[in-house]
This record gives structure tokens, C-alpha cells and sequence, in this order.
């Protein structure tokens, strides 16, 4: 059994299917990249029972700890058939960012946790390299973690990642959407496709087709290469509109609920939201997903981002500066439409 190398009897623990060994050698394996993201803040290294960040906010004259924790959904099925697991990592990285940095929050620390039912300390050291990379890019300090070997829990060859993330906004400049007013310009940014949402969905209208075939309606590309692709992170677009002065009014993270959904989470009462559908193309992975599972179109854009990866509001007068400071940073913005009176998200155009 893993772990077992003495040749010595398995410990009782062993032989209920766990093992200590695997869970070190897990560690061992992945210990330089985690090492890789520790800023000054971070006080002690990897293995403590507890983390340590100093909480040191520079100038702020009001400091705001900013929380959220996620998972990655049934993407860890398609991880699983592609054999790709590293992905997993940047994605629950990036997705957490994203959310905390909708209220204008600076990530500080992330931890993480990977559970299967047999432990593989190759495939978790993949997992959470990935996450250490994806701090890494970001600056922010991976602080800890869990690994948990859990047999007749999860099905062997399966497992379950999930991520909590801190960060810091200075209260005067965080980001609620209560000074968005009709008229006010919504900026997009693509995502990288499915991101972390919409996975059963996909799994089911697309589990039967070759996902190593290249395909002409995915441009060549394969299943395999399509779908595992990591989420996205914005965190340096904000980072540029901010250095430009730009005022960004609200922002959101398309994630589940897609457009329909997330959106209405920052607008402040009697304004909405009007989308033009004829403002970008959607992927072709989407159409696919969507042809296939024959989802109405309504319900295509509550289930899945349709391209769409993250928003910023913007007033009118500011929508050039927006767009050209974006792009200056590489980013492919476009206005996918305008804050209105009246409530929720309503769609114009025919995608």
C-alpha cells in the first residue's frame, strides 16, 4: 500500500485505506512551489497548525478584511477524464480573487483544501502547484492548507478542491455599486471559456463526443484542450483602471447565475441593467454546450457565462478611458451595455 515501503506489516490505519505516508509525500512534493508565494507577512512555513500573516496595511486609514471561499463544481470530472489537474489550481486561485476583488478588496492569503479517497500525492501536488503559481502571478501568499485522504467518501480516482481567500480594501475606496446611476457604461471582459460554472451542464450534452477529436466548430481544437482551460483572474485590469483614475462604479463576476444573476448582486435599488447581445460573439465551445443540450437561450445565460467574464461600471464620460486603459494592459474589453432604470438584467439584439 502507499506509503508502505519498509516492507513491514500496513498499520491498521493503512489497511482502512489511509496513509500518513502519501499525505507527507504530498507535502514534500509540493512544499517549493507553496514557498514560492510567502511575502515578509507571512511568518513560519508550511506545516504549522496554523498559518501566520502579519497585518500590515501600508497607508490605509480604514483597513476592511474581505473573505470568500469556493470550489471548482464538476469541473473535477472533466480534470479526471482529460488526466489535467494543475488547471484545478489556478482556477479555484483565480475564481476566489475575482470574487473578493468585485469590492475593490486586494487579495493577502489563500488556503486550500484537496480531498480524495485515495490519496495520490502526485496528482494533489499538481493541484495545489497550480494554486501556488496562480498566488504567485498574483501576490498573494498561499498560507496553508489540507489534504484529505477520505475512503467511501469520494469514489477512488475522484476528488474535491475548495479554496478560502483573504484580502484588504481601505473603506473609503471599496466598491459597493451604490453610486451606479442609469446611464452608466458596462465594461466586459472575456472570460477563458467555461471558467468554474456549468459543468454538469456541459458534461451532459457533450459526455458522448470524442473530446480528443479536433473539431472544425471549435476551431480545430479539441474537447480535451477546450474545457479544462483555467479560469481567468482581473484583479491587474482593476489594478490598471484604478492607476488611471478611472472611477469604477461596480463590478461583477460572472460565475453560476451567469449574466441574469450575478449582475444584480451590486445595483443599488430602481436601477438595472441593459444587455446588448450583439456586442460580442459568443465562443463556440458555448454554442456547442448549447445546441447539444438544447437549453433555451434565457436559460443558456443564467447557466453558463456565454463569454463573458467580468464587468466594470463605469460613468458615460468614462467609458473611452476605460476601454483604452484596458486594452493598454491587454485586455479585450468592449461595452457590453448600460445601467437603466427599473430592476434585474434585460437583454436587446438577437445573439
Amino acid at each position: 500500500m502507499t506509503g508502505n515501503t519498509t516492507g513491514a506489516p500496513a498499520s491498521a490505519y493503512e489497511r482502512s485505506g489511509v496513509s500518513i505516508d502519501a499525505g507527507h509525500r504530498a507535502v514534500e512534493l509540493m512544499k517549493g512551489a507553496v514557498a514560492r508565494t510567502h511575502t515578509p507577512q507571512v511568518l513560519g512555513g508550511l506545516g504549522g497548525f496554523g498559518g501566520l500573516f502579519r497585518a500590515a496595511f501600508g497607508h490605509m486609514e480604514d483597513p476592511v478584511l474581505v473573505a470568500s471561499t469556493d470550489g471548482v463544481g464538476t469541473k473535477t470530472k472533466v480534470a479526471v477524464r482529460t488526466g489535467q489537474f494543475a488547471g484545478l489550481g489556478a482556477d479555484i486561485v483565480n475564481h476566489c480573487v475575482n470574487d473578493i476583488l468585485v469590492q475593490g478588496a486586494r487579495p493577502l492569503f489563500f488556503l486550500d483544501y484537496v480531498a480524495m479517497g485515495k490519496l495520490l500525492p502526485e496528482r494533489v501536488a499538481e493541484v495545489v502547484t497550480g494554486a501556488a503559481q496562480a498566488c504567485e502571478a498574483l501576490g498573494v501568499a498561499l498560507l496553508g492548507g489540507e489534504t484529505a485522504e477520505m475512503p467511501g467518501v469520494y469514489v477512488e480516482g475522484e476528488l474535491d478542491i475548495v479554496g478560502t481567500i483573504v484580502g484588504v480594501v481601505d473603506r473609503p475606496a471599496l466598491v459597493n455599486g451604490r453610486r451606479i446611476q442609469a446611464g452608466d457604461r458596462v465594461v466586459a471582459l472575456p472570460s477563458a471559456g467555461l471558467h468554474t460554472n456549468g459543468f454538469s451542464l456541459a458534461r451532459m450534452a457533450l459526455d458522448d463526443l470524442d473530446w480528443q477529436e479536433a473539431r472544425a466548430d471549435l476551431g480545430g481544437q479539441t474537447l480535451a484542450q477546450v474545457l479544462p482551460v483555467p479560469h481567468r483572474a482581473y484583479l491587474h485590469a482593476y489594478g490598471a483602471l484604478q492607476g488611471a483614475g478611472v472611477d469604477v462604479r461596480g463590478m461583477a463576476h460572472i460565475t453560476g447565475g451567469g449574466l441574469v444573476d450575478n449582475p444584480p448582486r451590486v445595483f443599488p435599488q430602481g436601477i438595472g441593467m441593459q444587455v446588448d447581445l450583439d456586442s460580442w460573439t459568443v465562443p463556440p465551445v458555448f454554442e456547442l454546450i448549447v445546441a447539444r443540450a438544447q437549453v433555451a437561450r434565457e436559460e443558456a445565460f443564467r447557466a453558463l457565462n456565454m463569454g463573458v467574464g467580468f464587468l466594470f461600471i463605469v460613468p458615460a464620460a468614462e467609458e473611452a478611458a476605460a476601454l483604452d486603459t484596458l486594452r493598454a494592459a491587454g485586455e479585450q474589453p468592449w461595452v457590453l451595455g448600460e445601467m437603466v432604470p427599473g430592476q434585474g438584467v434585460s437583454f436587446r439584439g438577437a445573439s
